[in-house]
């Protein structure tokens, strides 16, 4: 393995845990509510969701399975507009998506 591929890995893996372990163990309480750190902060949970999804969804897109992925990401917006919750959005997406293989599989 060439060093520099190694040194990539252990410095992305070092900075994915410190992003991780940072809010977990700093004492936030004193941040403004406003304040850029806070922001960042309250900003992390969208940007991994939306990472998760276009990594999940590229190799559908590329396999053709178009409808079941549309059909939960519907659900998912749906949702998630109607009563912002992550948790409700989640659930919604996964029976869509489940929804959607069963009737393509029932139809086939």
């Amino acid at each position: 393995m060439r060093s520099e591929i190694l040194t990539l890995a252990l410095l992305v893996g070092l900075c994915n845990w410190a992003f991780r372990v940072f809010p977990t163990r700093a004492d936030l309480s004193t941040l403004p509510p406003d304040g850029i750190l806070a922001r960042f902060l309250a900003a992390t949970g969208p940007a991994a969701i939306t990472t998760l999804f276009v990594a999940s969804v590229m190799p559908w897109l590329q396999g053709g399975q178009v409808v079941p992925m549309a059909f939960g990401t519907v659900a998912i917006l749906g949702v998630y507009v109607a009563s912002r919750s992550v948790v409700a959005a989640t659930l919604a997406g996964s029976a869509g998506y489940g929804f959607a293989v069963w009737v393509l599989a029932f139809l086939a």
